[in-house]
Parts: structure tokens; sequence; C-alpha cells
């Protein structure tokens, strides 16, 4: 037997939460519950994450209660630790809609408070409460901003422009978002030298007759179309604010047919973005057998 068919047979039983944030879906684990380091090697990700053989995910969650001595030396201003990695096993910094979604969980788990609590990420702490379910973040302030990238422009596209709101965001103004093709013209843009070495998510977004905004996104470590992607919105309502197309709050509908709404507040040469939207349990299970080695 393989190395990765014992690491995967090795999960049979651990218990999981499948959540998704407006169709952008994570399989989560409780770190009080399982040694993280069984899961967070790029192959078993990869089974958990199969649309076909595993659970389904763009990604995966760990979360990880922050010890006493922890809170003590961060004021007490984080009560949890989020750990995210894309379908493809690589590690992000932030993820806008798992974070909602780790919002929402930390409070069923009894990390934290509804009212307010702080989540630690890699690309730094996020201020989250829920109210009546719905989960809500403030992410770092954005100071990373071009409003016109030098990329040639494809059939429909209108303007270009980069951010990093925890991640890097490219941001396409077109006529019909829902005209573009994702899967055609998404790979070129993503690694793009123009985004840096490690690339970039790609947004699409165009005006709808209500005043709200259609974006589609082409995420790195997934590498396709989600449905729904939380710093992209956070990103794209940034560059269409900065365009002077668009006032706080935005909103932007998703491919599921979900509405997130990205509220900003602009100080200095900063934008403080704050993220409302979905985050859902699907459902509640164990791990059974992630099938065999191709």
């Amino acid at each position: 037997m393989s190395d990765h068919r014992q690491a995967r047979r090795a999960l049979s039983g651990i218990s999981f939460v499948k959540m998704t944030g407006s169709g952008n879906d994570f399989v989560f684990f409780d770190g009080r519950q399982v040694d993280a380091s069984r899961l967070t090697s790029p192959e078993v990700i990869r089974a958990i994450c199969s649309r076909h053989n595993g659970i389904g995910a763009d990604g995966i969650v760990i979360l990880e209660p922050v010890s006493a001595s922890q809170q003590a030396s961060a004021n007490n201003s984080i009560q949890a630790r989020i750990r995210y990695f894309n379908s493809d096993g690589t590690p992000a910094d932030l993820c806008g809609n798992a974070t909602l979604c780790s919002a929402v969980m930390s409070v069923e788990l009894g990390l934290a408070h509804p009212d307010g609590m702080g989540l630690e990420t890699p690309s730094g702490r996020i201020s989250s409460r829920v109210f009546d379910g719905v989960p809500e973040i403030e992410l770092q302030p954005v100071t990373q901003i071009v409003a016109n990238l030098e990329i040639d422009r494809g059939p429909g596209e209108r303007r270009i422009g980069y951010t990093i709101a925890g991640i890097p965001h490219v941001v396409i103004l077109c006529e019909n978002a829902d005209a573009i093709d994702v899967v055609v013209r998404g790979p070129y843009l993503r690694h793009h030298p123009a985004t840096g070495p490690e690339g970039a998510n790609v947004n699409w977004v165009s005006p709808l007759a209500d005043g709200s905004w259609r974006y589609r996104t082409f995420e790195r470590g997934v590498e396709g179309e989600t449905l729904a992607c939380g710093t992209g919105a956070v990103a794209t309502a940034i560059l269409i604010a900065t365009w002077e197309l668009t006032s706080s709050p935005v909103r932007i509908l998703s491919s599921s047919g979900r509405d997130l709404e990205v509220r900003l507040e602009r100080v200095g040469g900063a934008w403080h973005p704050t993220l409302r939207g979905e985050g859902r349990v699907v459902f509640r299970g164990q791990i059974g057998d992630l099938g065999t080695d191709s």
C-alpha cells in the first residue's frame, strides 16, 4: 500500500462539517479533535476536496483555539486561528468566504462570542461578528491599489486594475461578466507577469440595472472558476470605487445567485473594507474511504 493511500485511510472516522459561503464551499475540521498534520499534506487535501471521489470543496479549514497565554499576548483580541488550504493543497493567507464561515463555526464550537471575535489569519487579525446568523468581517486596510494595470484588454473588457485584499486580485470592468470565457481568459491573466511571481485571482465585473454589480472569479489554488470569492468581492468593490463608479455599500451578485455586501471607508490612502455574506452549514459527517490511487 502506498504512503499516500495509507495517509488517506488514516483519516477514516474523522468528523467534519461542510460549509458554504455563497457557493464557495469548504470542509471544516475542529483543530481540538484532530492532529492538523494528518490533514495538511497536498495529496490528502486534494483527496478531501475531490468533487467525485472525496467530500468535494474549494478548500479545507482547520479551526484552532488560541491558548490563554496567546490571548494575553494579543490583549485578548484573538479567539481562534484559521488555517486555510486551497483544493490543490496550497496554503492561502486569506479566504474571505472561508473567514465568514469560520466566524459562524467559531461560535458553534464555543471558541468565540457572536457579538465580536478576533480571528487570526496569516494575513493578520480579522475582526468578526455574527448577527442573526449572518457573519461579517473587517479586513485589514487595503493600500496597494493599481487603478490601471498594463495588461492588454480582451473583447468587452474596459478597464483592468489590481489590488491586494489579503491576497492579490486582478479586477476587470467589462460590458457583461456573464459573456466572458473565464476558462480561456482566466489562466492567462492569473499567471500574467504583471501580477507578480505567485499570480493572482482574476475578477470580471459589470453593472446591473438595479445599481448592484455582477462578478465572476477565476481563483488561484482552485485553478478554475468558483461560484463566489469573498476577497474577490472586496477587491472588486475597491476598484470600482477607485474608478468612481460606485459608493458604499456595494452589493455584488455571485455566480451562485447570492449577494455579498462590501462596505468601504476611505481613510487617507487606505480602504477599510467590511464584508457581509453567507456562512451556512450544509452537512456534517465522518470521513470514510477517500478512494484508491490512480
